[in-house]
């Protein structure tokens, strides 16, 4: 345990402070406005200090410091050393993933609205968010139904030489190769943002208004048209309830403690309406006084909220207002003024209501159904708690490919940013998992900490011998190891799964069905289906490439100036023949010949647009 006496040794400038243990792991990241006072606030008489710190301290055995030159810079270090660190004892958001949003683009005079998780001040139009990419699919399938906004990416846009399908049957203008008055297409555009806000009594008015013009006009088929577009719009909002009167933008956050931790609950409001909803789980954190629940609070709107996300003008809380840096910090990300209050008013008391009602749910959720930490130690007969879990899983397509895909579990949750995919092309063609696994091991060791608590292997005893002996050789014998292997049925979901750990001839006796068993298992099909997806995904992705550049006559070069082009092979599949033949050394009979090649590739299946992991060669 650290001693008062290094109290003398701190600067008096704002700052972070990053609390290490005896392995020199840091377990905990602190802000402050004067380093030196708000240090010496842990080092009070034991009665004296929250619970949390009387847990901590006797485990700090040094402390180090960055000075920074205001207590706004301090916040910002502070969110990211605790994103990269992810210390112990701080309050730490693992699901912090960019919700998506629905974007037009001002910069295109003939706008598309595309789905998109990054917020960039280029003047684009953004609506949102949605916490369900599924949910934002469905939306956006409405609006393609009722608006004829045209589908195609700007560089397809830019190379089509005459209308595609969507035109034909009446779900786009046609701008590509049409004269579409500008002026036409954003009375469209115009409508899609009026039903995007939740503006539907002005949409609904326009729409009606010109139902009547074009029945006046003689235009039934028109008329009809808008009348069922009229009746679609108003199912939608029939679903959506107003919550304010003034239409205005919030995001509501609620707070719940369970035995094992706090929750957090983010509900979206946008024109007044809720749409849609986030909670969120911190294990281990207690609310026992009101300077907890505000603590809370402050760290979850630091690392939340980034330049790339939606922040409305005014952030509602159940704890009332924050440190006024973090606003001005969140003010400078959104590009205006932002405000953190406690509610005002009955409308607001009741979004916070919901909201708090919401984390008291999952909190509940949350003590019913996890192992905790200790929990799944004392079933696997550990030492200590399991917090850091990291599972591997070898993969290869009939000896092609060699693949070992980590997924990375703390606390309950994944962390996606962690996952790892790695490859071995000294392997190729042997369909050596063990030698893989073993491989892995070196490289892992090699990568260094953070060290996971339980290292879980994909597979029997064979494969669990071949990693301890490994992890043996590279000086990770202090990492405890276990394997999960399918039951008698050799099944996936069995609930009979049995698990290994090294020295024991038999399994681990838990239970089929029983929350600890549930969990690893849980891990184990997440390291499987990350591997699995991103070996197929590979295969795919050299199929196409190989499959273009074997064509008869296409070389390097005119492979560069496909790519050039049109960018992507999703523009390559939505060319036609003019398209293609329109290139330099294309004539009409080379053109047919890849467009052909094309189409036979793109049935047979393409890469998927997705945000690759990490994959070490």
């Amino acid at each position: 345990m650290i001693s008062r006496d290094v109290l003398t040794t701190f600067p008096t400038c704002p700052g972070v402070y990053l609390m290490k243990n005896a392995a020199g792991r840091i377990v905990y990241v602190g802000k402050a406005k004067q380093l030196r006072r708000r240090l010496a606030s842990y080092f009070q008489p034991e009665h004296r200090l929250p619970p949390k710190v009387r847990v901590m301290m006797p485990r700090v055995e040094a402390i180090d410091f960055l000075c920074t030159a205001t207590e706004k810079e301090a916040l910002l270090l502070e969110a990211s050393l605790i994103k990269k660190h992810r210390p112990k004892y701080n309050i730490v958001l693992r699901d912090d993933k960019q919700y998506v949003l629905f974007c037009l683009s001002r910069n295109h005079p003939f706008p598309a609205l595309r789905l998109t998780r990054k917020v960039l001040r280029d003047g684009s139009v953004y609506f949102g968010p949605f916490t369900s990419a599924l949910a934002a699919r469905e939306t956006r399938r409405v609006i393609d139904r009722l608006f004829p906004l045209r589908k195609c990416r700007d560089t397809v846009f830019a190379n089509r030489t005459r209308p595609c399908l969507q035109y034909h049957i009446g779900r786009c203008l046609g701008p590509c190769c049409l004269p579409v008055s500008e002026e036409d297409y954003r009375q469209v555009v115009r409508q899609v943002e009026l039903f995007l806000s939740g503006k539907s009594g002005e949409l609904l008015d326009g729409l009606r208004a010109e139902m009547l013009r074009r029945s006046d006009a003689l235009d039934f088929e028109g008329a009809a048209r808008l009348r069922d577009s009229i009746r679609a719009v108003q199912e939608t909002v029939e679903r959506q309830a107003a919550v304010l009167s003034d239409g205005r933008d919030l995001d509501v956050l609620g707070i719940g403690g369970g035995e094992q931790g706090a929750a957090l609950s983010v509900v979206f409001v946008r024109q007044g309406r809720i749409i849609d909803g986030q909670n969120f789980w911190f294990a281990g954190e207690a609310l026992e006084t009101p300077e907890d629940g505000v603590r809370l609070v402050e760290s979850f709107l630091s690392q939340y909220y980034t330049a790339e996300r939606f922040i409305p003008a005014r952030i509602v809380t159940a704890t009332g207002g924050v440190d006024p840096a973090l606003e001005e910090l969140l003010g400078d990300m959104r590009g205006g003024r932002v405000h953190v209050a406690k509610a005002r008013g009955d409308q607001e008391r009741r979004l916070v209501d919901i909201a708090s009602a919401n984390a008291a749910a999952h909190a509940a959720g949350r003590r019913r159904a996890q192992a905790g930490p200790a929990e799944l130690a004392r079933a696997l007969g550990l030492d200590g708690e399991v917090e850091r879990i990291e599972c591997v899983d070898a993969s290869h397509i009939q000896g092609e490919g060699m693949r070992v895909g980590m997924v990375v579990f703390a606390d309950g949750r994944d962390e996606k940013e962690s996952y790892r995919l790695y490859s071995f092309p000294e392997l190729e063609g042997s369909a050596d998992d063990y030698l893989a696994l073993a491989s892995f091991v070196r490289r892992r060791q090699a990568s260094g900490p953070p060290w996971p608590d339980l290292l879980l292997v994909d597979g029997g005893k064979g494969q669990l011998a071949a990693v301890e002996r490994a992890m043996a050789e590279h000086g990770l014998d202090g990492v405890a190891l276990a394997a999960i292997a399918k039951g008698e049925s050799r099944r996936a979901g069995e609930l009979g799964d049995a698990i290994f750990r090294p020295g024991r001839k038999n399994p681990m006796p838990l239970k089929p069905g029983s929350p600890e068993l549930l969990f690893l298992q849980h891990v184990r099909d997440t390291a499987h289906r990350f591997v699995i997806s991103r070996l197929r995904r590979h295969k795919r992705t050299a199929q196409l490439s190989s499959g273009l550049d074997a064509l008869p006559g296409v070389g390097p070069k005119t492979s560069r100036l496909l790519w050039e082009r049109f960018g992507s092979l999703e523009a390559m599949f939505a060319a036609d023949v003019e398209d293609l033949a329109t290139m330099p050394g294309f004539g009409p009979r080379k053109a047919a010949a890849l467009h052909d090649t094309l189409r036979t590739l793109q049935n047979a299946g393409g890469p998927e647009p997705s945000s690759e992991p990490t994959i070490l060669p």
